[in-house]
């Protein structure tokens, strides 16, 4: 199938991003091997729910066959798991026509009042720390009054822990135990803050435990992925280019504990194409690691291991998984713990609803989609889960919780963590 989109027309609209585009479009052959992989066409069977429906809307919209608005509660449905990506015999980079593709209809389009009120506590709050700490502790304090609010405000209620653990600033720098092998910058990430502190003190004891030097950036803003995947590409070429200019050249790698953020920041040449800042953001994507990638290539310091024996449900993150192709280092990492055993989830690679902002601005089916996470983990028989992304992790505790069978949900780090130091 040839492409009819006129390039020349659209690239004015939409930038240098439009030849990706179209590539993409072009790639698609419509052979279906996209629908079982895809969350939202296993719940809602709907073709136009589908990665290939969806490419076949954007293309009709691009060329007039369509209005942005007929396209866009097909396209808002989208999780951006990318689950279709692996799956794609044709190489189809979806990701790289829906992203461009939300900035563009997002700025032409009014979504009405409430979505506009949603999307700009969403877009202002979850990036700063601070910002979504004081929006935390205040919506704690609402949710008495939620049975009055809007369905979507009362989504952003329902997601907040029953308390939030204190402040834990990170250091400047931790340095190595022992030799050192490898000096790295680290990203502190947002809401992971916030909600699981612990996450990265866990992190940065481990990886000094494996003689890495860690740097953590004065300065340091968001990565831009809740904001890249809304269609803000503007603030988040803002928080792109803070980025690349705080973090030094002098490491081995930049890395990530959250999958959502590791992604994000491999986007980055995306978000300045055909700017003169495009080569810096290519260099800068290259160095980013996930912090599972960088220790699996490094060698892990063999760890004690658990206390107790313990068999725990491994998830994949989407956008470790799919996005990344990261899969076997995790697991690598874990299958070193003495007294671990994992256990592989059903449908493991279906996501679990929470995909960033989602669960937030899609409540019923990421409802459905977390019920149904969690009902696979149960059946593994696992007595925890471990997770490689904060959003993953309060998504399915959230529906543990909700099944009447709660599990704890482990960071694949803190267990790490557990077994250096038992």
């Amino acid at each position: 199938m040839q492409h009819t989109i006129p390039l020349n027309l659209w690239s004015e609209k939409i930038g240098p991003q439009i030849q990706g585009m179209a590539k993409a479009v072009d790639s698609c052959v419509h052979c279906g091997f996209c629908l079982p992989v895809c969350p939202t066409y296993n719940v809602l069977g709907e073709e136009m729910d589908s990665p290939r429906g969806r490419i076949s809307l954007m293309k009709s919209a691009l060329e007039g066959a369509l209005t942005l608005e007929d396209t866009l509660p097909y396209i808002d449905r989208c999780l951006g798991c990318l689950a279709c990506v692996p799956a794609c015999p044709s190489g189809v980079k979806y990701g790289e026509l829906m992203t461009p593709f939300r900035a563009y209809a997002r700025s032409q389009v009014d979504g009405g009042l409430m979505h506009r009120v949603q999307h700009s506590l969403l877009k202002n709050t979850l990036p700063d720390p601070a910002r979504f700490r004081t929006a935390a502790q205040l919506g704690r304090m609402a949710r008495p009054m939620s049975g009055m609010l809007p369905s979507h405000l009362r989504g952003l209620l329902d997601m907040l822990p029953e308390n939030l653990p204190p402040p834990r600033p990170l250091p400047d720098f931790v340095p190595a135990e022992g030799v050192r092998r490898a000096r790295v910058a680290f990203l502190a990430g947002c809401v992971q803050q916030v909600l699981a502190p612990s996450i990265n003190w866990a992190t940065l004891r481990v990886l000094a435990k494996n003689g890495v030097e860690v740097v953590i950036p004065t300065g340091q803003v968001c990565c831009g992925a809740i904001l890249i995947h809304s269609g803000e590409m503007g603030e988040a070429r803002k928080l792109a280019r803070t980025n690349i200019s705080l973090f030094p050249d002098d490491v081995d790698a930049i890395l990530t504990n959250a999958a959502g953020c590791g992604s994000g920041m491999k986007e980055y040449p995306m978000l300045f194409a055909g700017e003169e800042d495009e080569l810096l953001a290519q260099d800068f994507s290259t160095r980013v690691q996930d912090v599972s990638q960088f220790l699996a290539g490094l060698g892990l310091v063999s760890p004690p291991g658990l206390a107790q024996p313990l068999k725990a449900a491994y998830h994949d993150a989407c956008h470790l998984a799919h996005a990344q192709g990261i899969t076997e280092a995790p697991r690598r990492l874990l299958g070193e713990i003495p007294n671990l055993a994992l256990a592989e989830i059903p449908d493991g690679g279906l996501c679990c609803g929470s995909a960033g902002t989602y669960n937030l601005e899609q409540p019923e089916i990421a409802r459905i989609l977390g019920r149904n996470k969690a009902k696979n983990i149960l059946a593994t028989g696992g007595q925890a889960v471990i997770a490689g992304n904060i959003g993953c992790m309060v998504q399915i505790q959230k529906h543990l919780q909700a099944s009447g069978q709660a599990l704890p949900v482990y960071h694949t780090f803190e267990i790490l963590d557990l077994a250096y130091n038992a």
